[in-house]
């Protein structure tokens, strides 16, 4: 096993074995990050042995796997953080350490500590060839638009803001405003980080958009509305699901035309973020009103499909289709097989870090509720694991404030807003 030391707070490696993750702590080490995807080849040890064998001697441990194709930005923030958080020295490895360097160097470089120019002598004076770095900062600075991820890790979604870097205008896709069912109390904070986030890097708000109305937060598509003065909009199909849930909530008094938001868009409808062309792809199956995003090279998904490791979205709310959502998910995959998808939420599957970046190319490969399916074995997957699932804790609360462009209940007259919560409503459903 080789191991490099590129700073006092960072080591890289190859692949250790476990018994040299139970020494590192008496080396001075406090953490160990995998950046190496299980399975690469026989007698690797596997994430979850790592992570024990670092647990037990004392470590910290943070699985971050990817390959050199595969690079996102997510992978590098997670990188940067578990360094940063770190207790002490980290001793991050994958298969020989280029990878794990790699994301070393283009955090530094990102942030403006490191220049593009030295990242290969750098990494020829350690001994590895880190040109796929400086490939992946060309493609990098040629994507268009810039896409800024939020996860918040309480509900699993991504919020997005989309930017034209020529005109600096921008657009906030599916917002979270924070709710606590326990308590019942709200919160602005992951919103009021988008807003942070558009003023340190002098943007202007275009658009506030949602992707389909929500079962799992609340948007906080309104909220920012009043922050920014920027319209909202979301798929003209929204009206089905307003009277769907009128119906549930046996709220008559709802208005049910969509005049919620300030636009109602629909298949192949275009408009302008700056100087970018955008359509909406009308994608139902998740929901009746499910529309995705397509601007510039990336494409905002929602829960159309998740990360390849992770399949695809359910489809039995009220409304939903395994059927609907096959079509739904091949008019994305006919999108050119570099396009960049964006998903809306990530669960962290077998204890990796947050992921919302991928390809048209890597989910047509890598995805296993895609790749060799036919519409009919897709359905009877969907539909059986469907019937696994549990409803989201937050469907009955999140709907009535996200059927209404994220306005919540009006005061009554004690000053306290209150949630509808019928009982009984949704068939079926798993405890």
């Amino acid at each position: 096993m080789s191991t490099v030391k590129i700073s006092d707070r960072l080591t890289v490696a190859a692949q250790p074995d476990l018994s040299s993750l139970s020494s590192l702590a008496a080396q001075g080490f406090a953490a160990v990050v995998n950046n190496r995807p299980d399975g690469e080849e026989t007698g690797q040890p596997g994430h979850a042995a790592e992570k024990a064998a670092s647990q037990g001697a004392g470590l910290s441990y943070s699985f971050i796997p990817v390959t050199g194709a595969t690079i996102a930005a997510a992978d590098i923030d997670a990188f940067r953080k578990a360094v940063s958080e770190a207790k002490g020295p980290v001793y991050a490895h994958c298969r020989s350490g280029t990878r794990s360097l790699t994301l070393h160097v283009l955090a530094e470089t990102l942030d403006g500590r490191m220049k593009p120019e030295e990242i290969e002598p750098f990494g020829q004076a350690h001994g590895f060839d880190l040109s796929g770095a400086v490939r992946w900062l060309a493609r990098h600075a040629a994507q268009t638009p810039q896409v800024t991820g939020f996860y918040e890790p309480r509900t699993g979604s991504i919020q997005y803001v989309v930017a034209d870097p020529k005109t600096k205008r921008c657009a906030i896709i599916d917002p979270v405003y924070a709710f606590d069912e326990k308590s019942g109390s709200t919160a602005t904070d992951p919103a009021d980080d988008i807003l942070a986030f558009v003023a340190r890097e002098g943007l202007a708000v275009d658009w506030i958009l949602d992707t389909h109305p929500h079962a799992d937060h609340f948007s906080a598509a309104h909220y920012l509305k009043r922050k920014t003065g920027a319209p909202t909009a979301i798929g003209a199909h929204i009206t089905a699901v307003q009277k769907l849930w009128q119906a549930i909530y046996n709220w008559p008094e709802l208005k049910t035309d969509g005049s919620q938001w300030d636009r109602l868009f629909a298949e192949g409808d275009r408009f302008k973020l700056g100087d970018l062309d955008c359509r909406v792809m009308f994608s139902p199956g998740h929901t009746l009103a499910s529309v995705t995003y397509v601007i510039g090279d990336a494409a905002f998904v929602h829960d159309t499909v998740f990360m390849p490791d992770s399949g695809t979205a359910r489809a039995d709310f009220p409304g939903g289709s395994a059927k609907a959502l096959w079509a739904s998910i091949q008019a994305i995959l006919a999108l050119p097989d570099e396009t960049r998808l964006f998903v809306g939420h990530d669960y962290e599957p077998g204890g990796r870090a947050a992921k919302w970046e991928s390809t048209v190319a890597e989910q047509k490969r890598s995805n296993p509720h895609l790749a060799g399916m036919t519409e009919e074995s897709f359905v009877a997957l969907r539909e059986a694991r469907d019937r696994t699932l549990p409803m989201p804790k937050l469907i009955l609360h999140a709907l009535q404030v996200n059927i209404q462009g994220g306005r919540l209940p009006e005061p009554e007259a004690n000053g306290r807003r209150y949630l509808r919560f019928p009982l009984d409503a949704l068939e079926a459903t798993r405890w």
